[in-house]
């Protein structure tokens, strides 16, 4: 039998017996409800919060997000939150999952999630949550939501405007913004069943394809008319890989010009308006005290940095992502957190907060301990994020990101090893690989952290 099999069976078997005694005790103790929040392309310092704290180094100082810096400051913010693979398919199958996507099976952005998949919701539900999924999916076209029992979503990419929704499988036309309409599902949803708890995920479709005014709404299409980006210092350091070799050169997406950018973040206080409006739900309804609220984004993504867009790389701007928690019965408020946290996390903490057992097969770590002002001794000091060669010129490549260093592989091109000081130079300017020392360190923990996720070289 294969291990994703076993894993399903015993997994739920465990749960059934569980979440028979979890349902009986929740008349005594009310377990936290769980709402995840994710945004597509939001770069981890796409907050007001990140741009107050990088002061003169704050690239988009003009920006602000309310409701997120209200969950930073009433919650948890970790400043080294990353995925594992930059691509929307991949990392949400991960967060959902808690797996690296060669175990879950979504590689690439034309792969949907089996029907048959373990996530955070499947086992909640079996534990007596009710669980729902608004928004955007973004797994193929593909029209199941494994785990959850109510669905108001819509397929593939969606459009801004006027989206039809798949509600409960029905298609439905909608009227507005996408993120607005979403975001009013998800609170009415709310609205009618808080009585149990919950664990809800809302999928906003921003800052995804910033092509113009015409998908914004009305209230955003003039923000920010009068500012500017300020330049980063990498602007013109073309990745390893956009050198003329035997191929020929491969050139990425180029630089995104200055009114992509304030569309970008245009989209960007959209979707906070919104989480203001998810917030002031759950303090409506009392729900505020007892409800673990998780925000975060599918990847990073370029604006400008290595003369790219777009992410599908392993440079820190594609990696890394913004992330806020907040449990006021648990996380006191204001911490900031610089432990190393990654998607595949997400699965594993929610089951802990919910009393629920991990199955060994969930790659990732729960991160309740860091939320509540403790970091284990067995904390993760580096990681393996990893890439496969999709659209665009980014060839397929491994990386181990440590707090301090990191190493890029592409496999079949030696030439193209790059090493970074990430103490030194943040920003990857200065490739390190012609040293050896570092270099043949950083590959041989590459070697033990994939083999501790059974995770073989691919091929280029």
């Amino acid at each position: 039998m294969k291990r994703s099999s076993l894993f399903l069976l015993s997994a739920l078997l465990c749960l059934l017996s569980v979440g028979r005694t979890a349902v009986a005790a929740d008349t005594a103790v009310r377990r936290p409800n769980f709402i995840f929040v994710i945004s597509d392309d939001q770069r981890w310092d796409a907050l007001g919060v990140v741009q107050k704290e990088q002061g003169e180094k704050a690239r988009f100082p003009w920006f602000e997000s309310p409701a997120m810096d209200r969950l930073a400051a009433e919650g948890v913010r970790f400043r080294n939150a990353f995925v594992t693979l930059s691509l929307c398919s991949p990392s949400r199958a991960a967060f959902l999952t808690g797996q690296y996507s060669h175990l879950n099976g979504v590689r690439k952005n034309n792969r949907g999630l089996s029907g048959q998949a373990v996530t955070h919701a499947t086992l909640l539900r079996a534990a007596g949550y009710r669980t729902a999924y608004f928004g955007k999916w973004h797994m193929r076209h593909q029209r199941e939501r494994p785990g959850f029992d109510y669905s108001a979503s819509f397929i593939g990419q969606g459009v801004y405007q006027d989206c039809p929704f798949e509600i409960q499988g029905t298609n439905t036309p909608t009227q507005g913004w996408v993120d607005d309409v979403s975001t009013t599902l998800a609170i009415d949803w709310i609205r009618t069943h808080h009585d149990q708890p919950f664990s809800l995920v809302l999928g906003f479709k921003s800052p995804h394809n910033r092509r113009g005014g015409e998908n914004l709404p009305d209230r955003l299409r003039d923000l920010y008319a009068d500012e500017t980006s300020q330049p980063a210092p990498n602007m013109k350091t073309l990745p390893i890989f956009d050198a003329p070799g035997p191929a020929g050169s491969l050139t990425p997406h180029r630089f995104v010009a200055n009114e992509a950018h304030l569309t970008y973040f245009r989209h960007i206080k959209g979707i906070d308006e919104n989480l203001g409006r998810l917030l002031a739900a759950l303090d409506a309804h009392g729900l505020s005290e007892d409800t673990v609220v998780v925000f975060t984004s599918d990847n990073g993504y370029f604006l400008g940095e290595h003369n790219a867009g777009d992410k599908r790389a392993l440079y820190e701007e594609s990696l890394r992502i913004p992330m806020l928690v907040r449990y006021p019965r648990l996380f006191k408020p204001g911490r900031v957190v610089d432990g190393m946290v990654l998607n595949v996390d997400l699965a594993p903490t929610f089951l802990d907060l919910a009393g629920l057992p991990v199955p060994e097969s969930m790659h990732g770590r729960s991160w309740k301990p860091l939320a509540a002002g403790r970091t284990p001794d067995t904390w993760r000091t580096s990681f393996v994020a990893h890439y496969y060669k999709e659209l665009g010129p980014t060839p397929t490549c491994v990386a181990l990101r440590t707090a301090d260093s990191k190493l890029v592989v592409y496999p079949g091109h030696p030439e193209w090893t790059e090493v970074f000081d990430l103490a030194a130079d943040p920003y990857e300017m200065q490739n390190l690989a012609s040293g050896t020392t570092l270099r043949e360190a950083l590959r041989k923990e590459l070697d033990t952290r994939m083999s501790e996720i059974a995770l073989d070289m691919p091929r280029r």
